[in-house]
């Protein structure tokens, strides 16, 4: 469906799942932030006031040529480079979870990482456009994205988020990929991604400790194995309809982030079997219509420009849903949680003054 050159099926989508999203983060985080902010309203302010500026965004975007991405590719890379190198310095980047990834303005923060997983696709496909004839060349054709690439890894390294750093990492190879290099080289660089990220496994205490709590979260139940645990407790109840909308469980302080990174296990909690399909259907649609635009591009780069957006959309959002579901191990640091579990045992045992004085100084 298409008018004035809108793919009016993928509008639709992506502002029924953007006005989705905006409900249940209301849904997952009132309880937290009535408690922590004395407004239940908090982050339901904040996501609406986001909603609103990406679609006046989007709206402003969808009238920019791509050709302007094309040939300010290079500048944009530089900027994003540059914001990457300014979060890193005390004082101006803000911690928060274990990783100075965060500019805070007022009550808003802003990750600069965010800007470059876009700003890498546009000058990774920009290379690729200009540069068809050295596909086939690993020296001349590959290598000087594998160094962009690697440098962009490296600040966010320092950062440190991993997660991120992969997604960026695998956008990257699936682009490559589409672009037909040769599988040899994609032996290659997995045979030096596991030697990487065992590496980095081994030094960061942390990290192994993830890996340990995967294999038997109950090894650490209140470490690093706790997100994992209150997540599948989430999902678990669920059936088909769920617990109905606003009655999780979960969300009284037991899973960690229940806004943010683990809003997934609370749909399934809330809305169960039934709100999964909903959401899953919603971004096969985006996706879909992602890579039907990509393949019926016009040129190089705004062929691999659609589908490098796609992908890792499509990479971002399985790699979530895996780490819901503990088919794979949860990155980040891994806080000992008996504070919070002490205290909701208060909450229920002796009342919700004691509790809440506590939570708000967790």
């Amino acid at each position: 469906m298409r008018k004035n050159n809108i793919d009016l099926l993928l509008l639709f989508a992506v502002i029924i799942i953007s006005i989705f999203g905006v409900v249940m983060i209301y849904s997952s985080s009132s309880v937290w932030a009535e408690y922590k902010f004395n407004d239940p309203y908090k982050y339901l302010k904040l996501q609406s006031i986001f909603l609103v500026i990406g679609l006046i965004l989007m709206f402003i975007i969808s009238k920019i040529s791509y050709t302007y991405y094309l040939n300010k590719a290079n500048i944009i890379l530089l900027v994003c480079f540059f914001l990457l190198i300014l979060v890193l310095i005390p004082g101006v980047g803000t911690v928060r979870n274990g990783s100075r990834s965060w500019f805070g303005i007022g009550g808003f923060g802003i990750q600069p990482s965010e800007f470059m997983k876009l700003s890498l696709i546009i000058f990774v496909s920009k290379y690729l456009s200009k540069n068809q004839k050295n596909i086939g060349n690993i020296k001349k054709g590959i290598l000087p994205i594998l160094i962009v690439t690697l440098i962009v890894f490296g600040l966010i390294m320092l950062q440190p988020d991993f997660g991120t750093g992969v997604i960026i990492v695998m956008s990257v190879v699936g682009l490559l990929f589409i672009a037909g290099v040769n599988m040899k080289f994609f032996l290659v660089v997995g045979v030096f991604g596991i030697i990487g990220a065992v590496i980095l496994i081994l030094i960061a205490p942390y990290r192994f400790q993830r890996i340990l709590s995967f294999i038997d979260p109950w090894v650490d139940p209140l470490g690093s194995g706790f997100q994992a645990i209150q997540s599948l407790f989430a999902i678990g109840p669920g059936g088909f309809l769920g617990l109905g909308l606003g009655n999780s469980i979960q969300k009284h302080f037991y899973l960690p982030e229940p806004q943010t990174d683990f809003i997934f296990s609370i749909i399934s909690e809330e809305l169960g079997f039934l709100g999964i399909v909903i959401v899953s259907s919603l971004f096969i649609t985006i996706i879909y219509r992602g890579l039907k635009i990509s393949m019926n591009a016009r040129d190089y780069f705004s062929k691999y420009l659609a589908f490098g957006i796609t992908f890792q959309l499509a990479f971002q959002t399985l790699l979530n849903l895996m780490v819901v579901v503990s088919l794979i191990p949860i990155t980040g640091y891994a806080r000992k949680w008996e504070k919070i579990v002490n205290n909701v045992e208060t909450l229920i045992n002796k009342g919700k003054r004691e509790a809440l004085i506590n939570l708000k100084n967790t």
